[in-house]
Parts: structure tokens; sequence; C-alpha cells
């Protein structure tokens, strides 16, 4: 059986590692797609919201009160003081972007001011600043002048600060901000990549040889039905291993780009990478052995990438899990559950909150249910009905 199992991997390999454009198609380029297109989208943000130093905002205002004039002359801009009848034509420069803040003070603003009562009601004082959000210079100009605004607003009536020293008031170490980032984002792509993984050998070793008519030769040998079985999920748990490693090593090679620099991969450690590797080889297992007996059942490739979809869903779906699950959903009991288990494991490593008793079950349990799905893969192959339907 072994010999049997060996010569099946063997094939797989052979079949998978002799086509350059299956193999690149499949292991080398998710991962370049994927870092190059998250580089470019972290690029894109970062100069979404960058301004340039040196610019010099076009700013209008009416009616400046001499008290705000230092102030605002510090600012990188060239004020201009409009009267109300230009307002109008300074808001239609706004429109086409020709101009970046127009601010607008009531008269004798400092005064009435120091003058209006809340307790009197009445309407307070307005300024207006108007901007156009869609020009990063306009909205930096915006940001700037209403701070100034709410800093005078406050010294008005100021009786006490909150967190206006110079001290740092946030506790969260960096180890605890890249956790956070990494387990909101990576458990959910982890489980896709791997998918997708699975996705891209299975139904072609299966359905396919099904559809070529290739699986008939097979079956006809005196070789074992399980060593088959044993020897298609393992050698297409390895090669979906190797896409979903690519697509896991872009994505860990651009999140720094993405983040704009904000996380940092060695707050983990090897103990760390060694429990997510374990986690992600008994979820390829189970993930390869799932679509292998769906692929079974199918006549053609198509017909197999059909069938799949509704796991896909699913497996999204449970993907999602750590987002919204509480202490209840992390009791050991759920761990028992097949890649359910994988996803919130993986969450936990990335968290630093994992407990090795959860890891230890997940593993075994993974485990466990690959092989009675590969018993059940076993079974198929023994139908002649199933696999040799037209």
């Amino acid at each position: 059986m072994k010999k049997d199992m060996l010569t099946i991997i063997k094939k797989e390999f052979s079949r998978f590692f002799g086509d350059k454009r299956l193999f690149f198609t499949t292991v080398l380029m998710p991962g370049l797609l994927i870092y190059c297109i998250y580089t470019f989208m972290g690029e894109g943000m970062m100069k979404e919201f960058e301004t340039d130093d040196a610019y010099v905002a076009k700013a209008y205002v009416q009616n400046m009160p001499e008290e705000f004039a230092p102030v605002f002359e510090e600012m990188s801009a060239e004020w201009t003081e409009v009267s109300a009848s230009e307002t109008d034509g300074i808001k239609e420069k706004l429109s086409n972007k020709e101009a970046d803040v127009l601010v607008v003070f009531p008269e004798a603003f400092v005064s009435t001011v120091a003058s209006y009562d809340v307790t009197a009601g009445g309407t307070a004082p307005n300024v207006e600043i108007y901007y156009n959000s869609t020009e990063s210079e306009s909205t930096k100009m915006y940001s700037m002048i209403a701070g100034v605004l709410d800093s005078y607003e406050a010294s008005m009536s100021n009786k006490f600060d909150v967190n206006a020293g110079e001290t740092a008031y946030d506790m969260a170490s960096e180890k605890d901000v890249t956790g956070q980032i990494f387990a909101m984002l990576l458990p959910m792509l982890l489980m896709t990549f791997l998918f997708s993984g699975c996705m891209s050998v299975a139904p072609e070793s299966i359905a396919g040889e099904k559809e070529r008519g290739t699986i008939a030769t097979l079956l006809v040998t005196p070789m074992k039905r399980s060593a088959l079985a044993l020897g298609k999920i393992i050698s297409l748990s390895c090669i979906a291993l190797l896409s979903g490693a690519s697509s896991f090593l872009g994505t860990m090679l651009s999140l720094p780009n993405l983040t704009g620099g904000e996380v940092d991969t060695s707050v983990y450690t090897v103990t760390d990478y060694a429990l997510l590797l374990g986690i992600i080889l008994s979820t390829v297992l189970v993930l390869v052995a799932l679509i292998s007996i769906i692929s079974a059942f199918a006549k053609s490739i198509k017909e197999a990438s059909t069938a799949v979809s509704p796991l896909m869903v699913l497996v999204m779906v449970i993907s999602l899990t750590p987002m919204f699950g509480g202490d209840a959903e992390k009791s050991l009991g759920m761990f028992f559950v097949p890649l359910y288990n994988s996803v919130q494991c993986m969450h936990g490593v990335f968290a630093f909150t994992y407990e090795p008793m959860q890891m230890v079950v997940t593993i075994i349990v993974n485990v466990v249910t690959a092989g009675v799905l590969a018993w059940g893969l076993t079974r198929l192959f023994n139908s002649e009905k199933v696999m040799f339907s037209k």
C-alpha cells in the first residue's frame, strides 16, 4: 500500500511540477499578484493623504480679527481679505479646485464672543469655513483652521484639560497593535488563500481525470483504492500548501506597505510560526479532502467548480467569526468543529491569546477529520456508479 501511495504522489507531483505554466499560475503568481496589489494600494492611499509641505495654499478670509492674524499667517497659506460680495466667486473657485479655503468671520467677532451669554439664549456667533474635501491641501487647511478655532473656543470657558500633557496616554504596546491588525485581517485572508490553492488543484486531479478518462486506468490496476485516495490527498495538500504559502508570504511582505509601516512582523516568535504552520497543514488536509469528495461526484472540472461554490461561501463565513465571537464561542468544545477551530486558532496566534490545549485539539481533530474524509473518498473510488457516471 505504501508503495502504491508513493506512486500516486510521484504521479501528481510530476504532473504539477512538470507543467511550468501550471506551477507558475498556482504557486508563484498568487504571491506576486498579492504583493504588487497590496503595495500599490498602500502607496496610493498614502499619496491620497500626503500633503506637500512646500505648498502655499490659496486662502481667503472675510472680517479677519486682529487677534487671529498672527496665527493664520504662520500657516503655509497666502491670505487674501475679501468682501461679502466676493464670497460667491471664491466658493465657485473652491468647487473648481482653484482655491483652498474661505473663512468668513462675523463682524466684531471677538467682542461678540466675549459678550455672548449662553444662558440668555440667542444665536451664537458662527464662523464659516468653506473648503473642498476632495483636495488634500484644502482638507488640511480646514483641519488647521478648525483646530485653531476650537482652541480659541475652549480658552473662553476652559475649566480643565484632558490628556493635555506630553505623556503617552495610550498604554497599548507595539506588539498589541500589530496583533490587533493581524488578527483582524489574516485569518480571513489565510483561509481564502488556502481554499483557493485547494480549488486550483483538487478538481483538476479528481474530476479532471474522470473527464479525460484516465481515472479508469488507475482504478483497474491492482492498486488499493485507499492508497489511491491517500496518495491523492497528500500530494494535493502539498501542492495546495505551496499555493497558500505563496499567497501568505506575499501578504506578509506587503502588509507594512499597505499599513504605512505601522506593523512589525518581528513581534512573532518561532513558536508562533510553528503553531501557525501546524494549523495550516491540518486545515489544508481537511479542505483538500472535502473538495476531492465533491469533485468525485462531478463529471467535469466545470461541474466540480460549481459544486464547490457553497463550500467556499461556508469557509468565508467561518473565517469572519473572530470578528463577532465572544468567550463562549472560544470554549474548548467549539475547537472540535473542523475549519471553525482553524480560524479561531489562527486568530489566537496572531492576537497572542491562544491556549496550547486549543491548538492540540484543533490539529488532532483536523487530522482525524481528514482521515475520515479520505476513507470516504476510498469508498467513492470503489463505487463504479460514482466513478464511471456519464
